[in-house]
């Protein structure tokens, strides 16, 4: 009789039309009869409205064939919305010339080295997805979100001595460029006001290469960035 009571309250739950979502989560399925919706009860644990967050991170970039590029990462942020925040950035790297740059000196031939120093800006950030993730019997909450904005990069390239041949020592000159910025990050909650962060940056922007130094050529510096914040 216990069984059969609780399978009518669970019945009258998922088909009544009355039942309320916590997160006003209502979906219309248009393979349903067009009289009946679902709605997705989900708690939201982690809200992001009106909240402050700061992250530092560690950068891996994959940009320059010559370079081993590292760095380290400085993000604050506040949230207008529970779905849009904004966003202000800085990264700084660290390059030392790699394997291919030694192969390729034992050729006797200088390549073409453009070494990002740093980069800072301030992103729109837009926040639509969160889940949960039950690993090792603990729900860790996550959110992802997509960030676009505008930036300032600062950079050193050996572009005025790169084609005077490879017995000249090269030299190079400082540079900076605006930039474009795009991103996607995914923020997973460990403890009610901390985070850890797996980041995916792209940065744009146009400069001259060797081939042609008069002319500029839209640039890509890419960067994954792994981050503890806090929000509060």
């Amino acid at each position: 009789m216990l069984k059969l009571g609780m399978v009518a309250l669970f019945c009258l739950a998922v088909f009544s039309n009355e039942t309320q979502a916590g997160e006003k989560s209502l979906y219309d399925f248009l393979w349903l009869d067009p009289d009946k919706k679902v709605y997705v009860l989900q708690n939201k644990i982690h809200k992001k409205e009106h909240s402050f967050y700061a992250d530092l991170g560690y950068i891996t970039n994959f940009t320059s064939k010559f370079q081993d590029t590292t760095g380290f990462a400085g993000r604050v942020g506040f949230y207008l919305h529970e779905d849009w925040g904004i966003e202000l950035f800085y990264n700084l790297y660290s390059n030392a010339n790699n394997d291919e740059y030694k192969n390729i000196r034992q050729l006797n031939v200088e390549p073409f080295i453009r070494r990002i120093q740093s980069s800072y800006g301030a992103l729109a950030i837009w926040s639509p997805f969160y889940g949960k993730i039950n690993t090792f019997n603990q729900i860790f909450y996550f959110d992802w979100s997509f960030g676009a904005g505008l930036g300032k990069v600062n950079a050193e390239s050996n572009l005025e001595t790169v084609a005077l041949g490879a017995n000249i020592p090269p030299v190079f000159l400082k540079e900076d460029y605006t930039a474009g910025i795009i991103k996607t990050k995914l923020k997973f909650h460990i403890q009610e006001n901390i985070h850890l962060g797996l980041e995916y940056m792209n940065t744009y922007y146009m400069a001259p290469g060797p081939r042609n130094p008069n002319s500029d050529k839209l640039r890509t510096n890419t960067d994954i960035i792994m981050s503890v914040g806090f929000s509060y």
